[in-house]
């Protein structure tokens, strides 16, 4: 009886600790990944700045997001009403920085300047034009496209704050692949196409 008894409570004790290892590894989660946005990877691809264009001091931003957007998971898209909150994949630094950086760095890239600077900005640096973006849409479908709907506004400074022009575009670029580093790596494509249309509108700003 006694033996019995120790038997079934050992059984017993080996099956509890069975769980407690299988539920400790079920609730094991995965590392979270994090990604950012990058500049334009091959400068030499771009529309370089022309030999007798005029260099300016430009200042970016403040750059702005949608409310849906502004948070660490990255967004993407299930159907055109329904998005999806990454549980692993999220952004490295608030997005609107990312966007803000990014955007210096290409528009430094295809215009000349005498400095680019990012908002908020000393009121001693000179500044002849002014980028202000709202980026409305920035997601996707994972493995099929990332989607950039922005509008920007630029302002020259030269004597008084004047908008000299006002725009808004879509942008849809094929990420070429699976997963989030293909989806990011596509969101950084398309930032380098609004970037090349504001430099188009400053260059004819300049004009």
């Amino acid at each position: 009886m006694n033996r019995s008894f120790r038997q079934g409570t050992a059984l017993r004790l080996a099956l509890l600790f069975t769980l407690c290892v299988w539920i400790a590894g079920c609730a094991k989660s995965p590392p979270t990944r994090f990604y950012v946005l990058n500049a334009v990877a091959n400068p030499a691809k771009e529309p370089a700045a022309t030999a007798g264009e005029n260099c300016v001091s430009i200042g970016v931003g403040p750059v702005t997001v949608s409310d849906y957007l502004d948070r660490p998971q990255i967004v993407t898209r299930i159907t055109p009403n329904e998005l999806k909150l990454a549980d692993f994949d999220h952004w490295a630094e608030p997005l609107n920085q990312m966007v803000s950086r990014v955007l210096a760095d290409n528009l430094a890239t295809v215009l000349c300047t005498k400095t680019v600077v990012i908002f908020p900005w000393k009121g001693s640096v000179p500044i002849d034009f002014q980028v202000e973006v709202g980026v409305i849409r920035l997601d996707g479908n994972v493995g099929s496209d990332a989607v950039l709907d922005a509008q920007w506004m630029v302002f020259s400074l030269k004597d008084t704050k004047k908008l000299l022009v006002s725009r808004k575009m879509t942008f849809t670029v094929p990420t070429g692949g699976m997963g989030y580093a293909a989806m990011v790596a596509a969101q950084s494509r398309a930032l380098a196409e609004l970037s090349r249309e504001i430099a188009k509108s400053l260059k004819d700003s300049m004009k």
